[in-house]
């Protein structure tokens, strides 16, 4: 049972970074309609600047968890600016293979100056205060050993894609971001800078994968193919979920890691296919997925 539950924990980490990366894509195509492959050497970037910022800045992981979201985001906004911004109303290949090819290059120079082999990243060891010796250490809980920062892992990126769905579908500012995507010609008409809107919007998604790197790092080794590897998943559960829905995303996320680590403890040989198994059968009986809705 002991096993079980690791794999069950493993499959919810899994399932924060893929719900936290799915978010920021859905937030992506469902208000700019950009589907960008480029997100993967995002989230790779958020790792590195959280890597960056401890070994050349002496910065800790609190620090780079506030600022490599939005360092990455600026640079996401750059691009949306001086590229994506002209693909508007052409077909979405173009900007697949425009995205694509960002995050080739993206990764090729990252892997040019730090290799293939992965970089440590250590969370420092903070002083105990009043017993409480930060993210180091775990818990037991009797049925198992829970790592502290595993477990910060799961509820910090549970409430962070919680409070982006609330943005966007409950608050003024989210009405105004649907809107301009909806019909910018009108939303125009009322004063509201529409374009700036579009370049926050992408900015926000690409901070959520600079986050999902930031917490990767102390788990996985910052290397410069990371997001390479996780990229492919986080689309099939993007298509699972609902192209575009906020929900959809989050909830996905989080149920296809749990069956793949369920799978890791049944049957490990179909634990690295099972996501595209479900993701035909869903495709098969829903074409626009789990929540999403026809055009």
């Amino acid at each position: 049972m002991q096993a079980l539950y690791a794999q069950l924990l493993v499959g919810l980490i899994n399932g924060s970074f893929y719900a936290l990366l799915s978010l920021g894509l859905a937030v992506i195509f469902g208000m700019l309609n950009i589907i960008n492959f480029a997100h993967g050497a995002l989230y790779m970037m958020g790792a590195f600047c959280a890597y960056f910022l401890l070994n050349l800045g002496g910065l800790g992981y609190w620090w780079a968890l506030l600022i490599a979201p939005i360092a990455v985001g600026i640079f996401g906004m750059i691009l949306e600016r001086t590229l994506l911004q002209w693909l508007a109303g052409l077909d979405h290949l173009y900007g697949l293979l425009l995205t694509f090819g960002i995050a080739l290059i993206v990764q090729g120079v990252f892997q040019n100056y730090f290799g293939s082999s992965g970089l440590p990243y250590a969370i420092p060891d903070y002083p105990k205060i009043a017993g409480f010796n930060g993210l180091q250490g775990g818990m037991n809980l009797g049925f198992m050993f829970l790592p502290v920062y595993r477990g910060w892992v799961v509820v910090f990126s549970l409430v962070v894609c919680l409070a982006t769905w609330f943005l966007i579908e409950r608050t003024r500012l989210g009405a105004y971001l649907r809107a301009a995507t909806e019909n910018p010609t009108l939303v125009r008409a009322f004063g509201i800078n529409v374009p700036r809107m579009i370049t926050l919007t992408y900015g926000l998604g690409v901070g959520l994968a600079a986050l999902a790197g930031v917490l990767s790092a102390p788990i996985n080794q910052v290397r410069p193919l990371m997001g390479a590897d996780l990229i492919i998943v986080v689309f099939a559960v993007v298509v699972i979920g609902g192209m575009g829905s906020i929900m959809g995303s989050i909830i996905t996320g989080f149920a296809l890691g749990v069956v793949e680590g369920l799978t890791k403890y049944f049957y490990p040989e179909a634990s690295n296919t099972v996501v595209f198994v479900l993701m035909v059968l869903v495709l098969l009986v829903k074409p626009t997925g789990l929540t999403g809705r026809a055009a």
